[in-house]
């Protein structure tokens, strides 16, 4: 049977090419590239972008911080280079329903150009009025139609007067106010002259002032209409002498944009508007304050100048947008209000863009796993992309905005190319349970965690490098920094021949580096200042792990590192807490005796252990059942459970620990405490990969290490994790002078000989394992175990 590996030094870490790292970092080709590998995502990438066709939308699926954003974002910004800018956008004033402005669409960078003709005619229309109610002309003709009014007037007063002197009473006119008087002796009288008349003399006068008042009315019955008359022949010529005014400065207009139908239209919706705003406004004849002519501006603007809400420089390309927060009013634009006088207003100047609208003609970058917990979003997003419109709805009506104004925008056009980048749980929930997802989002851009290390991988990634390093002010980066650099990313992967995609990681420990360059006055980044900034991370963020390892030195937390014992084995965890890693060892221990109760798992049986480490325990029946019991029923009683755990326990790591405490319990060998093992099985008793290899390898080093090694201890893991194996300097540096080691198996028996100084036993062609064998223990217990049970033991 084949024997456990033990590793060299040199098998315990990757070691990437220092010739290619040196070529690369003199090699300025290198400095342009966007992907790190990715070829898969790089195609597909390609393929959305050329493809245009309704739905063929990208979902680009991987983790975060693995550059997903930047990556994409500057392809697209390279892809869009030369696709033409899309047109402009702005709302203006629908005159006939004020509440349904209307999109007018303009040529790139034309919109700019409309607003500031609109405002040169608002500047012009505020010269022009009131001066020209101030022409002589003008004021000759209102004078002559106030004249007509006069004379008409006048002459029915004359009538009455001429009667009322022929009469002796006088006629009096006083600020509008007509009333008459008697005349006695040739003079009108008073009231104390009047009250010493005779009776019959004043009860004449009453008569006559009654009939003299009759007279007078017949005579202004007609006067309303005159001043109707003279009011609408004054309007008349107020219009008249407004649109006098106006036409030539819109008919400068209307020929500058005769090739324009929406402007035009606009314009000639615009003239009958303005005409009446002249008048109402501008028609003034007395001299105005300033600050009236800034009133007078700002209602003019509120009606006339366009709301701009997407303009372009004609040479600026496709736009890619990105919106990090994507709620509804920030896609879609949302309709702002303020306070008038305590009422809530609103108009259509107020309308605000949204990202779709800037994206427009270009494409839109989203966070999916933002985006599809925003309320409305989704469903909005989804009704846009198909129907190829943006409306914008004001959802403040569906929290509490009920009585206000609100407008109802025209709908606008889109032609936008959509970008989710999410995570694969979300796509693959979406592709489950959204029937639409796949009809709109066909493009599946997936980025892959580890990027395989070839020397085009390795240039792209020492490039990426040095461009962060110039971007964060430093003046080079050693070749030895590069190195570890390389290392770090292999040591992210868990693979001596795939970096890490998690790119982010790598640009922040730069960031961190640089803060000890900034410490010893240097712009040149050296291995010393990465080093350093490990250690500080390692010591911000390993309380936790060294208060583990201090419970242990200190005895709370019972692990043995030298010495043999029964039915304990040191098995290998791992822990994440928050962006900590590490690993420790745990005491595995179980005891087995006459029963039907089966392999107990403790860890189970209170609620701790989560479903993956209860399956792993349960495989060790199948084990045992396949090795050990073809001729005999397998009975046996056995529990099995992690010493000194009170926490949840997931993962199946520990089954390959678990059954050689198990078989140490069932044989009564004893297992060596000097090694630790980690490992999972199957039921035919081959040892699996498992993760976290290298923080399991190291933490039961550092307690090693404490201790003092012996140059007996060690680890063992699975062969199939020895690719995995990016161990710190220190680890190999013992492993090289003999005082720690690691070995690598591949079956339970490889281990088993390991950790219990036996030979496992191979089976025989007659199905007997060798005598004084693990195995062979095993079975004549197993089988002893089965006679108790079943009560066929005569003992």
């Amino acid at each position: 049977m084949q024997k456990a590996s033990e590793l060299t030094a040199l098998q315990l870490s990757a070691k990437p090419s220092r010739r290619l790292i040196n070529q690369a970092l003199k090699d300025d080709q290198a400095l342009s590239s966007t992907f790190i590998g990715q070829n898969r995502a790089r195609d597909a990438l390609n393929f959305g972008l050329g493809i245009d066709a309704k739905g063929y939308n990208l979902y680009v699926m991987g983790e975060a911080a693995t550059g997903r954003y930047t990556l994409v974002h500057e392809h697209i910004a390279r892809h869009v280079a030369n696709i033409p800018t899309p047109d402009d956008w702005c709302y203006i004033n629908n005159f006939d329903d004020e509440r349904e402005p209307f999109a007018l669409r303009l040529p790139a960078g034309e919109s700019r150009k409309l607003a500031s003709e609109m405002t040169s005619l608002i500047d012009e229309l505020l010269d022009t009025f009131p001066a020209a109610f101030d022409n002589p002309g003008y004021q000759r003709k209102k004078a002559n139609i106030k004249r007509q009014f006069d004379q008409r007037y006048d002459q029915a007063i004359s009538e009455v007067e001429l009667f009322a002197q022929s009469n002796n009473v006088a006629l009096y006119e006083e600020n509008g106010t007509i009333s008459f008087s008697p005349i006695v002796n040739g003079k009108p009288v008073n009231d104390e002259e009047f009250a010493n008349l005779t009776d019959e003399q004043r009860q004449h006068f009453y008569d006559l002032i009654n009939q003299l008042e009759d007279r007078l009315s017949e005579q202004l019955l007609e006067l309303p209409q005159w001043k109707r008359e003279s009011s609408e022949m004054t309007r008349k010529l107020k219009r008249e002498t407004a649109e006098l005014g106006i036409r030539p400065l819109l008919k400068e207009l209307e020929h500058k944009y005769a090739a324009d139908l929406g402007i035009l239209k606009f314009l000639r919706q615009l003239k009958p508007h303005l005409v009446e705003t002249v008048m109402e406004i501008l028609a003034e004849e007395s001299k105005e304050e300033k600050q009236d002519e800034y009133d007078r501006r700002a209602v003019l603007e509120e009606q006339y100048l366009p709301n701009i809400l997407v303009s372009h420089e004609l040479s600026e390309g496709a736009p890619v947008v990105y919106e990090p927060n994507p709620t509804y009013p920030n896609l879609f634009g949302r309709v702002e209000y303020t306070n008038v006088q305590g009422s809530v207003f609103t108009n259509y100047r107020m309308i605000r863009p949204g990202a779709l609208h800037k994206a427009n003609g270009g494409y839109l970058l989203l966070d999916a796993d933002k985006m599809i917990q925003q309320p409305y979003v989704w469903e909005a997003l989804k009704l846009a992309l198909k129907r190829g419109e943006l409306r914008i709805d004001t959802q403040q009506h569906d929290i509490g905005m009920v009585n206000s104004i609100t407008l109802n925008p025209q709908t606008i056009p889109i032609k936008v190319k959509v970008v989710l980048m999410g995570s694969r749980d979300l796509y693959y929930t979406l592709q489950e349970y959204e029937d639409e997802f796949h009809e709109l989002f066909r493009v599946l851009v997936d980025f892959d965690h580890e990027i395989p290390l070839d020397k085009t991988t390795l240039f792209d990634f020492v490039g990426r490098v040095r461009s962060q390093a110039t971007e964060m002010g430093l003046e080079g980066i050693s070749a030895k920094a590069m190195y570890r650099l390389v290392e770090y990313s292999l040591r992210l992967a868990e693979h001596q021949h795939r970096l890490s995609a998690r790119f982010a990681d790598v640009i922040e420990l730069l960031h961190e580096a640089r803060y000890f360059c900034a410490m010893q006055n240097t712009l040149l980044l050296d291995v010393t200042h990465i080093e350093a900034a490990l250690d500080a991370k390692m010591k911000r963020s390993g309380r936790i792990s060294e208060a583990l390892l201090d419970d242990i030195k200190e005895g709370q937390i019972l692990i043995e590192t030298d010495g043999e014992a029964i039915g304990k084995v040191n098995g290998l965890t791992v822990l994440e807490i928050g962006d900590s890693l590490f690993g420790t060892p745990a005491r595995i221990t179980s005891t087995v005796y006459a029963g039907a109760n089966g392999v107990v798992d403790i860890e189970r049986e209170v609620e701790l252990g989560r479903p993956i480490h209860s399956k792993g325990v349960m495989l060790l029946t199948g084990y045992l059942g396949y090795k050990y019991a073809q001729l005999f029923p397998l009975t046996l009683s056995a529990n099995i459970a992690i010493e000194q755990s009170y926490g949840h326990i997931d993962g199946d790591s520990a089954s390959l620990a678990e059954l050689v405490a198990l078989l140490s319990a069932l044989t009564l060998i004893p297992v060596r405490q000097e090694l630790a093992v980690t490992g999972s099985i199957n039921q035919y008793g081959q040892v699996q990969s498992i993760g976290g290899v290298n923080e399991k390898i190291e933490g039961f080093f550092q307690l090693c290490a404490h201790r003092g090694l012996t140059g007996n201890q060690g680890v063992i893991i699975p062969k199939s994790n020895e690719v995995n194996l990016m161990l710190e300097k220190e680890v190999i540096q013992a492993v090289k002078n003999g005082r720690f080691h690691v070995y690598s198996v591949e079956t339970v028996d490889q281990a088993a000989e390991l950790l219990m100084g036996r030979e496992a036993g191979v089976l025989s062609p007659r199905a007997r394992f060798p005598k004084g064998s693990i195995n062979s223990l095993a079975v004549n217990r197993l089988s002893q175990i089965a006679r108790i049970v079943t009560g066929s033991d005569d003992e």
